[in-house]
């Protein structure tokens, strides 16, 4: 249950309510999950009917979204703070729609992976707008709170969205799955359209000038919470997305699951979802850092458990489920709470923020993902190293910003603003 008392912020304005405004902001988040998670049991009948016929080509599908998600983040930032939050979601939605249906009439594999760029740099809009609306109502752990409830909705769609990829596998072919993204992005334009308030108001609309933007993202990159948990975020999501791009070959190829790929996929998903909850419940008592730097932990914890059975190249299915199941939960913890780290001192300029803060984590995300997943060789091995690397990497860049001391109950390092409602 989604509970609005817990927080003292003022609820969303514009006759929407708590309930729907959280459903929709997980929508607009979900829309690149679904985009991913939908086609994962679909990526070897696209590879193989339009020429994507490596090994690892299929992974690529994936990894050319997120890099065109990416590129997106840095324009639909500043123009949501120049020219408000709705304009810009609504044009990153129809260009992702267009996209979809460029997918759908691909003749060759290279224009596949064209429109997939394209549609991620439209799936950018609804990221970026949707974090910088959280930002303009909520603050510090009530930001934090809602992104969790945001994040326990979101999660749904990778829990589901295999099964319904390969229920349209069933019912038709792979460009049917293109289609489906066609129709999500229309029905969020419509929903957001119809109820989204606008948060951004004209008085508070920053101009683009040159001098406009340089000094917002010179605030941005000299902000030393908002760039150390930007870099952290980057590596825990490499992880995620190393992961994503590669379980099909890992459940498929390796332990043989076939149909039953969806339904593994899907309990793995779950247990972010179950994280989320349970963040949303501890963080308005514990703080951001203290839960997040417990999970960051944690997730290093379960790899180091890993790395003392030397990296297994084949563990018993059911010690590879724990393991992803132990860091994902993790990661549902670290999550929302990096997000709202990083978003905590930018409240007047949330666009640029998030612009900056998505762009960084999504393209070295997707980037070490790739290199990871592009290292598969028949074994979880390169996939298990790779999340240990990370981790650690992860809890470094976490100390240095933290002067060293993890737990604080907020901050006390040089660079890190602490704004009214923060931690």
């Amino acid at each position: 249950m989604l509970n609005t008392s817990q927080s003292s912020s003022p609820p969303p304005s514009g006759g929407i309510s708590f309930v729907e405004f959280v459903t929709l902001i997980a929508a607009m988040m979900a829309l690149t999950a679904l985009s991913i998670d939908i086609m994962l049991v679909a990526l070897p009948d696209i590879a193989h009917a339009l020429g994507g016929d490596g090994a690892n080509d299929r992974q690529l599908i994936i990894t050319a979204y997120m890099l065109g998600f990416a590129a997106g983040q840095p324009f639909a930032g500043p123009l949501s703070d120049r020219f408000g939050r709705k304009p810009v979601l609504a044009a990153g939605l129809v260009v992702f729609a267009v996209a979809s249906l460029a997918a759908v009439l691909a003749p060759s594999f290279g224009v596949m992976l064209a429109a997939r760029a394209i549609q991620g740099f439209g799936a950018a809009a609804p990221r970026i707008v949707a974090v910088a609306i959280v930002r303009d109502r909520f603050a510090g752990r009530d930001m934090a709170r809602v992104m969790s409830f945001a994040m326990m909705v979101f999660i749904i769609v990778p829990v589901i969205a295999p099964a319904i990829g390969e229920l349209i596998l069933h019912a038709g072919s792979w460009p049917w799955v293109f289609a489906a993204l066609f129709l999500a992005a229309a029905g969020a334009l419509a929903w957001s359209a119809l109820r989204l308030p606008e948060t951004r108001h004209a008085e508070d609309r920053l101009p683009l000038s040159p001098a406009a933007l340089g000094n917002a993202l010179r605030m941005v990159v000299t902000t030393r919470q908002t760039v150390g948990y930007t870099v952290a975020m980057g590596f825990m999501f490499g992880s995620l997305l190393s992961y994503i791009g590669s379980a099909q070959q890992v459940f498929v190829d390796i332990y043989g699951l076939g149909t039953l790929f969806p339904v593994v996929f899907g309990a793995i998903a779950a247990v972010m979802a179950v994280a989320s909850l349970t963040n949303a419940r501890l963080v308005g008592r514990l703080g951001m850092r203290r839960v997040s730097h417990a999970a960051m932990l944690g997730f290093l914890a379960a790899c180091l458990a890993m790395a003392a059975f030397g990296f297994p190249e084949r563990p018993p299915l059911l010690a590879l489920g724990g393991f992803l199941a132990a860091t994902f939960y993790c990661f549902g913890l670290i999550a929302p709470n990096f997000n709202a780290l990083t978003m905590e001192p930018l409240g007047h300029i949330a666009g640029m923020g998030s612009s900056f803060t998505g762009f960084y984590s999504t393209a070295a995300g997707a980037l070490f993902g790739w290199g990871i997943g592009q290292a598969f060789d028949g074994t979880v091995r390169p996939m298990t190293i790779g999340f240990t690397v990370l981790a650690v990497l992860a809890v470094l860049t976490v100390l240095k910003t933290e002067g060293g001391v993890l737990f604080r109950t907020h901050a006390h390092v040089s660079g890190a603003a602490r704004p009214a409602g923060g931690e």
